[in-house]
């Protein structure tokens, strides 16, 4: 059984309906914390850098305020002063990327398995988590370099493309997906997740009784994915675990396709497990849950 099989919704879930926009408090933050927080949301692969005017036009506060954020997340580290009155992304973020490569326990955990199935079958493995509602590469084990892939550690990717996502979509809460389905309807019809609420619940479903997502081309031309959840202590989605492969030699090969399938699932449970034996140091973080995240 899925591990979010026997979930049900909040009682205070909001009606769903496929043409609905986002709802208004998930755009704005709740408090000045996440409102200065929410400033490193404007950081983005085209805009590199952001003004005390910046901050003012995106959350709407006073130029004193704005001025107040800038100085404690510069104090922080989390950003740095730069020409003109700009800032951009500060060092304290190197220092924490340096942290979670060493300490993470899902990265610890997780090494090892992937070395071993990228070895065992001659594939690419990629290890992924999310936030909000974006999924991204965390490590990579890609011994292959004749075929590169559109995920990049720290990109951030589509939520409902390919089986990267979608191993992870499936296995969120119904109050999450309904959540999501509120926020991106036109995403989820154009995946062909479902054009309403109980459309896309039963894709959900169906891909949870699977187990295992295989998409082709939905991400990168030419390539296939396989995709299989990663889940906590308190059995909640982490991530997944993904091999890619060409899909020359492949997509044909349904045999050899078929037993990379049941490695794929099999080593994302052996992950599972050892997170929840306790082979790292410490228990791994609760998931939080999905919040739209403006980029």
């Amino acid at each position: 059984m899925s591990k979010t099989d026997s979930a049900a919704p909040d009682a205070s879930d909001p009606p769903i309906d496929g043409g609905a926009s986002p709802p208004a408090s998930a755009n704005v933050p709740d408090g000045s914390l996440d409102k200065m927080l929410s400033i490193l949301n404007l950081f983005t692969e085209a805009n590199s850098s952001i003004t005390q005017e910046d901050i003012v036009a995106s959350i709407g506060c006073s130029r004193a305020t704005a001025y107040r954020y800038l100085k404690s997340l510069s104090t922080a580290g989390l950003i740095g002063p730069v020409h003109g009155g700009a800032y951009v992304v500060g060092s304290r973020v190197i220092e924490l990327d340096r942290l979670l490569r060493l300490r993470d326990p899902i990265l610890l955990a997780a090494r090892g398995v992937m070395v071993d199935l990228a070895r065992e079958h001659k594939v690419n493995v990629m290890l992924c988590c999310y936030y909000g509602d974006k999924v991204m590469c965390a490590d990579t084990e890609w011994p292959d370099t004749s075929y590169k892939s559109s995920y990049e550690r720290g990109k951030p990717m589509p939520m409902f493309l390919g089986a990267t996502a979608k191993s992870i979509l499936a296995h969120l809460t119904p109050y999450q997906q309904r959540n999501l389905m509120l926020w991106h309807p036109a995403e989820i019809r154009e995946a062909k997740l479902g054009n309403d609420w109980n459309e896309f619940r039963a894709n959900m479903r169906r891909i949870r009784k699977e187990r295992v997502v295989v998409s082709h081309g939905e991400i990168d031309n030419g390539l296939i994915g396989i995709g299989a959840p990663i889940f906590s202590v308190e059995e909640k989605v982490l991530g997944s675990l993904v091999a890619i492969v060409p899909s020359e030699g492949w997509v044909s090969a349904k045999a050899k396709l078929e037993k990379l399938r049941l490695a794929v699932l099999a080593s994302a449970d052996e992950l599972t497990r050892k997170l929840g034996e306790g082979c790292v140091d410490r228990p791994p973080a609760r998931a939080s849950r999905p919040r739209r995240v403006e980029g």
